[in-house]
């Protein structure tokens, strides 16, 4: 053992503390002893203390902090002896308790040489290494680890070939200390004190900043050329890195510098510049491109005021400052905008209607409404009216309508939805102090569409949302008012940009939902959904077609019959348009090209309503019809839904009780209160009818709606639940080809509704022949499709009175009565009237 002068190397962060990291190791507590040798007798059992992250080698000095228990004790063994332990690396540093295969099997044995009671139950050893040594056995003994030992001597020799592999190891030694900022110089004096080849080596590996798993090779081997060679190949593989390493920093470094450099020249250029009233020279190149573009545009005054300053600002602007980046971008912006190219308009009547027909079948209001709106812009050149907005259920066609309206004009067509868009920036922009700014949604279409008078469709205007962030749909005001604008200026821009030639469309699903402010600001045109004859004409002369063309087939390949498409329609979509309808086509298509190209189907494909089943598998529509008798305490009213229409079945269950009311089906605010004013209005009415005040008395009544999942509200299904109570009260069945609408004021008034066209489809689907609805809605009956009034005979009525007479068949009548053709005609053209 030795008792030299002390170095400071720098060892790793020492993790031998029982749950604790140490980030660092004083330089005065850890060192070098490589003077003389001792004779030292070192006993063959010796207390273990696991080491983490750290490899001790002889000759080293170095302070451990310890709070296992087991090593607490392993310390205080060794004070009561010897002073000697035996430390070894554990090969898990999260190992709390580490085993025998949890350790390396080679380690060092050591001297404590000082004990440092700390808070929290934390020891400072200070120990000095001894010797080689490698495991034998493992003991546990009074909660603490007792190894046998097995010391390895590596045997001196001073042979020319281990000279000549110190020297290599110094010399390594020497460029990895030159190599890395983290070990001093002063490493390099204490070396030339070393005179012993096995002190040498545990010096040198000692003091290479390295982890456990490199080190360790080190201390494990057992001849002395053996751990040389390991020892250089770690100093070798160590400054080849690190040579790499300063060469990349100083890439980086020249890089800044010749940066700087630059930056300072050019700065000194253009003061140079200005004091002489030269122009400064415009390496990049955009200084000169912009300049040309603003000369060579026609732009408005505030564009090209504005401009200059942006290209003043640029003139001035170091290249490399992210300012200039800033400057660019806003003058990318302002000069792809169309400020005054425009479309040339046709505006041809008779080839707009065309147009329309061809992409369109149908339609016929809303066609009316876009050629008149065509018929002012031609005749004014200037149309500044309301905006146009699209309201239908999904399907029937309203983004596809605003398409061959810019087909029609020869305009530029771009489109972006308004679903779920609730930050005011996206219609805005952001304003340019902000990091990526950008502009709005209706500038950046601008820019695609490339002209400033488009066709722009504003998409599903009515599922636009709000936030902290603010409301879009303020922001909308201003682009679709036709008073403001003129002047709308987007954040990011700060210029006025006229609007007032865009045409734009908007289109919705539901009218209520649009908000106040901008439905004020529009003329709504409403797209019904289509009937069964209009699906069929739309399926053959558009749907298939198409979809025939899309997957590679002919008309040879793939037809209907006339009953082809109804059972398609009707057994597997149940929508107001044709975007199931048109998936369904799709899907036979597909099915028809498989067997075409597996050469199992050369024959054309006929789908008809018996085969379709085959290609389509069981129906996913259960069409709901109409009972197949009249039924007691049962009627049937209409319903408006966002596909469409549908059929209620008002049931009535009445029992002995307290004459409570029970409302089932989930029953919105609004109906709950139609069926109370209902019963109250039968009450009051009870003895016109014969029924007897006792029966309300002493019954409890129930009143549900089918189908409980979906929820149902509304006023319109008034008159229906007063006819299900009567037919309950009075014992007389209602009929069963009859439905009705209307809501029930506590008088008997029947009162308007909404959504006719859709209700009388639902009537028709479900093989209803008669429809009764209030008067104030008889004047609609004209604008329905012919095909709906030959099939339903309407009966408009004031009072609740008139719907009994014709909803209740006389007592005891338990079917319907056999009505001519005369009746019909009869109650059909009192719905004309």
């Amino acid at each position: 053992m030795t008792g030299r002068s002390r170095a400071s190397p720098v060892p790793k962060p020492v993790h031998a503390a029982h749950g604790a990291v140490f980030n660092a190791v004083l330089p005065e507590q850890s060192g070098w002893n490589v003077s003389k040798d001792i004779e030292i007798e070192i006993p063959g059992r010796l207390p273990l203390i696991p080491l983490r992250d750290v490899v001790i080698y002889p000759y080293m000095i170095f302070p451990l902090l310890i709070g296992r228990d087991s090593s607490m004790k392993a310390v205080e063994e060794a004070m009561v002896g010897e002073k000697m332990v035996f430390v070894v690396a554990q090969k898990d540093a999260g190992d709390e308790e580490p085993t025998r295969r949890g350790l390396y099997s080679h380690g060092t044995v050591a001297k404590v040489l000082q004990i440092l009671k700390l808070p929290n139950n934390v020891i400072k050893v200070l120990v000095e290494g001894v010797a080689r040594a490698s495991i034998k056995k493992m003991h546990s003994v009074r909660g603490m680890k007792q190894v046998d030992i097995r010391l390895i001597e590596p045997k001196e020799e001073f042979t020319p070939k281990i000279e000549a592999t110190a020297r290599v190891a110094i010399n390594l030694f020497r460029t990895y200390v030159t190599l890395n900022p983290n070990l001093p110089d002063e490493i390099l004096s204490n070396i030339d004190q070393v005179s012993r080849p096995s002190v040498l080596v545990d010096f040198i590996a000692a003091h290479v900043i390295q982890g456990v798993d490199q080190k360790q090779p080190i201390l494990e081997a057992e001849k002395l050329e053996d751990q040389f060679a390991a020892l250089t190949g770690l100093l070798e593989a160590e400054n080849e890195i690190l040579e790499l390493e300063r060469t990349i920093e100083g890439q980086v470094r020249d890089r800044i510098a010749k940066t700087q450099r630059n930056f300072y020249l050019q700065e000194q250029i253009r003061v140079i510049q200005k004091e002489l009233g030269e122009e400064f020279e415009d390496e990049s190149g955009d200084y000169s491109k912009y300049r040309k573009l603003l000369e060579e545009g026609t732009f408005p005054g505030e564009v090209v005021e504005k401009a200059e300053e942006e290209l003043e600002k640029l003139r001035i602007t170091p290249a490399m400052s992210p300012e200039s980046t800033v400057i660019r971008n806003y003058l990318d912006w302002v000069f792809a905008l169309p400020w005054s190219k425009r479309s040339r308009d046709n505006l041809n009547i008779v080839n707009a209607e065309k147009i329309l027909d061809e992409d369109h079948y149908g339609l016929k209001k809303p066609k009316e409404r876009i050629l008149e709106h065509l018929a002012v812009l031609k005749l004014v050149r200037k149309l500044r009216g309301q905006i146009i907005c699209f309201v239908g259920p999904p399907g029937v066609g309203k983004t596809s309508l605003g398409r061959s309206i810019a087909r029609s004009l020869k305009r530029e067509f771009v489109r972006f939805s308004l679903g779920g868009v609730r930050d005011e920036a996206e219609i805005r922009g952001h304003r340019r102090t902000y990091i990526g700014a950008m502009p709005g949604r209706v500038i950046q279409n601008l820019k695609r569409a490339g002209t400033r008078n488009p066709v722009i469709l504003l998409d599903e205007i009515d599922k636009m949302a709000m936030d902290f962030r603010g409301d879009p749909a303020s922001a909308l005001l201003e682009v679709l008012d036709p008073q403001q604008n003129s002047t709308f200026r987007d954040h990011y821009l700060d210029l006025d940009f006229d609007l007032s030639e865009v045409m734009f469309i908007t289109t919705a699903n539901v009218a209520e939902d649009i908000p106040h402010a901008l439905y004020d600001r529009m003329e709504v045109i409403d797209l019904p959904g289509y009937l069964l004859h209009e699906k069929k004409k739309i399926a053959e002369q558009f749907l298939l077609p198409r979809n025939l063309k899309q997957h590679g087939l002919k008309e040879a390949d793939l037809a209907f019959s006339k009953d082809g498409f109804e059972a398609v329609i009707t057994q597997y979509t149940m929508e107001a348009g044709v975007r199931s309808l048109e998936r369904k086509i799709a899907e036979l298509c597909r099915k028809v090209a498989r067997k075409r190209v597996a050469g199992t189907q050369k024959a054309r494909v006929r789908i008809t309503g018996k085969n379709v089943g085959d290609w389509l598998g069981v129906p996913d529509i259960h069409e709901k019809l109409r009972p197949e008798q009249p039924m007691l305490g049962s009627s049937i009213g209409l319903a408006w839904t966002a596909v469409g229409g549908d059929i209620l079945r008002i049931e009535i269950g009445a029992h002995r009780g307290k004459g409570d009311l029970l409302l089932t089906g989930q029953l919105g605010d609004v109906m709950q209160e139609s069926a109370r004013a209902a019963l109250t209005w039968l009450r009051v009415n009870a003895s016109y009818y014969k029924i007897p005040d006792k029966w309300f008395e002493g019954r409890d009544l129930h009143i549900h709606i089918p189908e409980g999942a979906i929820p149902k509200d509304g006023p319109s299904a008034g008159v229906t639940l007063a006819t299900a109570l009567a037919s309950a009260a009075t014992g007389r069945r209602v009929r069963n080809d009859l439905a009705m609408t209307g809501e029930l004021t506590l008088h008997g008034e029947v009162l308007a509704i909404g959504g006719l066209k859709e209700k009388a489809m639902a009537a028709i689907r479900a093989g209803i022949t008669e429809v009764i609805l209030p008067q104030e809605n008889a004047r609609e009956l004209s604008e329905l499709d012919p095909a709906i009034r030959r099939k339903l005979a309407f009966h408009p009525v004031s009072q609740m009175e008139e719907v009994l007479k014709l909803a209740l068949l006389a007592k005891g009548r338990k079917t319907l009565p056999v009505r001519r053709k005369a009746a019909g005609k009869a109650a059909a053209s009192r719905a004309r009237a």
